[in-house]
């Protein structure tokens, strides 16, 4: 009988040894060490629950639930030597385990494939990461009630096309992102469901014909539920897609924002102040302040998307169960994880040192006929018909853009000149704190609705507590 030359944990049917560029090649434990966690937690549930299905004696179980602690502990004292040989971290664990308590380890991995190893490995980390993107995200929104409560009744011009549109409160456009970002969090606690489900107990893809529980398991890891189909569940990685869409989404949403704190801290806005611990200078120019935080974490947005399109690259021609292909799943996901938990932390902490320069925000509403709108309406009010109301301010925006005026500037005389319907009451109308607090339909940024979307929020972030 012959004897083996591969000296694999898999190596049995193998006559020679890997060559080195193959394992060079193929291994994974360089980046998939941050998972030993996760690998750990999960064999000891897996052992627990052969021991309860007497696939493991008590004195088995005791011995490798010591040996994997004992492990754990070593890695986290940085005494561990992960080898490139052994591949990844299911295979770099089970060796030091065999080698650490004997033939014990080896029975550790009865009836289950790594395959349905290292999504539970990725389950478990990515419901951990669910669960600190979703602090995050309260951290940032926590920072725009503030600065809503801190700026409240403060004017600011509000934009469409990048053109002055109407006047708005600095708190509504602060209370914009508080929504913006709390959606992200709703992506993310509604993705944890559908990580939050066992894979082990499918094995490579067939199930297993050994007695186990995996209802078991899925309560000692506080899993809600078991996977349905073996086949489905090795070659799985919806959820992981899914998370790294809401990562693309939150990277984008803070993309946006970034483009803003850009343009409002030019000289040309001047809106905002960003702290100058928050930026650099130029090597050249010395009276450069550059906003490089929110430019890079503009920047950084690229790589969120591209760790997207990695996996749906990836996942896109694989056929049923489990490839080879999926090793390639891990890096993209730990990097969009790196990527936006760095630019959510950063950003709130930024935020929380922003001033608005709101006399210079205030004086931009008074310009760019910001209240044309507003004339509209009250001719509406008027019983003119809103489209012939609108052609009516556009003639008189004309005119006074021939002028060289603002509405405002205008004569009651000129005004009716446009429309008869126009009385002493309009200069109340056309007044920046008139038009804003005009706008009191549900969401609008009149005072009123603004404070009560603000006391709403403070209560829910526990402000003020």
């Amino acid at each position: 009988m012959g004897t083996a030359k591969s000296q694999k944990l898999w190596g049995g049917r193998f006559e020679e040894a890997t060559a080195a560029s193959v394992e060079a090649f193929t291994e994974s434990i360089s980046y998939d060490k941050r998972l030993y966690r996760y690998d750990i937690e999960g064999s000891k549930a897996h052992a627990t629950m052969l021991a309860a299905n007497k696939l493991l004696s008590g004195e088995e179980l005791t011995a490798i639930i010591e040996g994997l602690s004992a492990i754990e502990a070593r890695i986290e004292g940085d005494n561990f030597s992960f080898k490139s040989e052994l591949e990844d971290i299911h295979m770099n664990i089970e060796k030091a385990l065999i080698d650490d308590i004997g033939p014990a380890g080896a029975k550790l991995h009865s009836a289950r494939s790594r395959n349905d190893q290292i999504a539970l490995d990725l389950r478990l980390y990515l419901r951990d990461q669910c669960d600190r993107f979703m602090v995050l995200l309260d951290d940032i929104r926590r920072a725009f009630v503030v600065l809503a409560r801190n700026y409240m009744g403060r004017v600011m011009p509000g934009y469409t096309h990048m053109q002055r549109a109407q006047p708005v409160l600095i708190s509504h456009h602060m209370m914009a992102y508080y929504e913006m970002f709390g959606r992200d969090r709703e992506r993310i606690a509604d993705c944890r469901k559908r990580i939050n489900i066992l894979p082990l107990g499918a094995a490579a893809m067939a199930g297993t014909g050994l007695p186990i529980d995996r209802e078991m398991v899925a309560e000692l890891l506080d899993f809600d539920g078991v996977t349905a189909n073996s086949m489905d569940t090795s070659g799985d990685r919806d959820f992981a897609l899914e998370f790294v869409s809401c990562c693309t989404m939150i990277q984008l949403h803070l993309s946006r924002l970034s483009e803003e704190l850009v343009l409002w801290s030019s000289q040309e806005f001047s809106f905002v102040t960003i702290a100058d611990k928050f930026c650099t200078g130029s090597s050249i120019m010395p009276q450069k302040k550059n906003p490089d935080i929110p430019e890079l974490i503009r920047g950084k947005s690229g790589r969120v998307v591209g760790s997207l399109m990695s996996l749906v690259t990836l996942m896109k021609g694989l056929p049923m169960t489990y490839n080879r292909d999926l090793q390639e799943d891990k890096e993209p996901v730990f990097d969009a994880v790196d990527t936006v938990s760095a630019s959510l932390a950063i950003m709130a902490e930024m935020l929380g040192n922003l001033k608005f320069n709101t006399e210079q925000m205030e004086e931009a509403t008074k310009t760019g006929f910001m209240t044309a709108t507003d004339l509209a309406d009250y001719l509406v009010l008027h019983n003119v018909a809103f489209r012939d109301a609108h052609g009516i301010v556009g003639r008189a925006v004309a005119a006074c853009i021939e002028k060289g005026c603002e509405l405002t500037e205008l004569s009651l005389e000129e005004m009716r000149e446009f429309s008869p319907f126009i009385n002493e009451d309009i200069f109340k109308i056309l007044n920046v704190e008139g038009s804003v607090n005009s706008r009191i339909s549900t969401g609008g940024t009149a005072s009123v609705r603004v404070e009560e979307a603000v006391q709403t929020a403070e209560k829910n972030m526990g402000i003020g507590e």
